[in-house]
């Protein structure tokens, strides 16, 4: 129902869409001549690198029927290696990625993994596995997403779909969701690959979200959510769902918040997260309704109540933060015993 509100802020059109006509013409001509020298004059290997020429062409302006067409010529075509029909099918799945045709796109992440499984390199299987990433995340089905993106972190070339960036933006985003503490500390918090580029100014606020899960630090988490939610409609991919992911983003957190007491004022909570009390109420009046939070409200008290009085208590995140220092000084003293 709010699709397509935020169209404003993606990336219009393809690059090269709209570019003057007859120079679009022109080109097209010349790449048609190429494939007819090609034909005529030169081997299986120009042919094809013209086939190729003219469904990148069609791509790039946008004409998304065309390339499907030209890239399944290439597909189709008897005595094409595998390999070729597996940039083709991957060329062809930009397009269809780019233009929101999720149908296409299953089918061609259908035949192109069997394809890749039937002798694809290990780059070209590494990179499909972003397509298929990007494609979950469409179709709002960020679990799918986080995982195969936190596969592909080390082994990251698929610079034709996204960038590196992006990539790791995604990586973040959607594992923050999923990832169980430890894990969250050793891949995101801590993780080499991440650390190297999360400090970007295209992955804001991404530290400050992260962090303030880690630590318990909710206000700063919250008034990162005010930032991420407009990153978040500027990203074709992710825009349609940037309301779902910051209602998810709230869920987490308080969840985790509450997790730590059998009971607690609704004032101290709101202190926590930096917000009014009114609002809070709100918010978790409306995700005790829809099951997403355990606990109740007692208005009269002004007291959130947990339903599960078997909980850790209020000391829990006092614990937890003690034990990250515990784990972090016994692996120093481990790296000192081994030299």
């Amino acid at each position: 129902h709010h699709h397509h509100t935020h169209t404003a802020h993606l990336p219009a059109r393809p690059p090269g869409f709209g570019a003057p006509r007859a120079a679009n013409a022109e080109e097209l001509a010349a790449l048609k001549a190429a494939l007819e020298d090609a034909e005529q004059n030169h081997g299986e290997t120009e042919v094809l690198d013209a086939l190729f020429g003219i469904a990148s062409f069609h791509a790039r302006v946008g004409d998304k029927d065309e390339a499907y067409t030209a890239f399944d010529i290439i597909v189709d075509k008897p005595k094409v290696s595998t390999g070729k029909k597996i940039d083709a099918s991957m060329a062809k799945l930009r397009v269809a990625l780019f233009f929101m045709d999720t149908d296409t796109a299953r089918k061609l992440l259908r035949s192109a993994k069997k394809l890749v499984e039937d002798g694809g390199d290990w780059d070209r299987r590494n990179r499909l596995k972003v397509y298929e990433a990007v494609f979950f995340m469409i179709e709002r089905d960020f679990k799918s997403a986080a995982e195969l993106l936190l596969d592909g972190v080390a082994t990251f070339t698929c610079t034709e779909l996204c960038s590196y960036e992006s990539f790791i933006f995604y990586a973040v985003l959607t594992n923050v969701l999923y990832l169980k503490r430890p894990e969250l500390k050793k891949k995101i918090v801590d993780g080499p690959e991440v650390l190297g580029v999360i400090h970007l100014p295209q992955l804001d606020p991404l530290p400050i979200l992260v962090n303030g899960l880690y630590d318990c630090e909710y206000a700063g988490f919250f008034n990162a959510l005010v930032t991420l939610n407009t990153n978040l409609l500027k990203d074709r991919y992710i825009a349609r769902h940037a309301r779902y992911l910051i209602r998810e983003y709230r869920i987490l957190v308080y969840s985790q918040y509450l997790d730590a007491y059998k009971s607690v004022m609704l004032g101290t909570m709101a202190n926590a997260f930096g917000v009014g009390q009114p609002f809070l109420d709100q918010e978790l009046s409306r995700f005790i309704a829809t099951s997403r939070l355990n606990a109740k409200i007692d208005k009269v008290g002004g007291m959130v109540i947990t339903n599960r009085p078997d909980m850790k208590n209020a000391q829990y995140h006092t614990v937890i933060k003690k034990g990250d220092m515990l784990l972090n000084q016994i692996q120093k003293l481990a790296r000192v015993i081994d030299v």
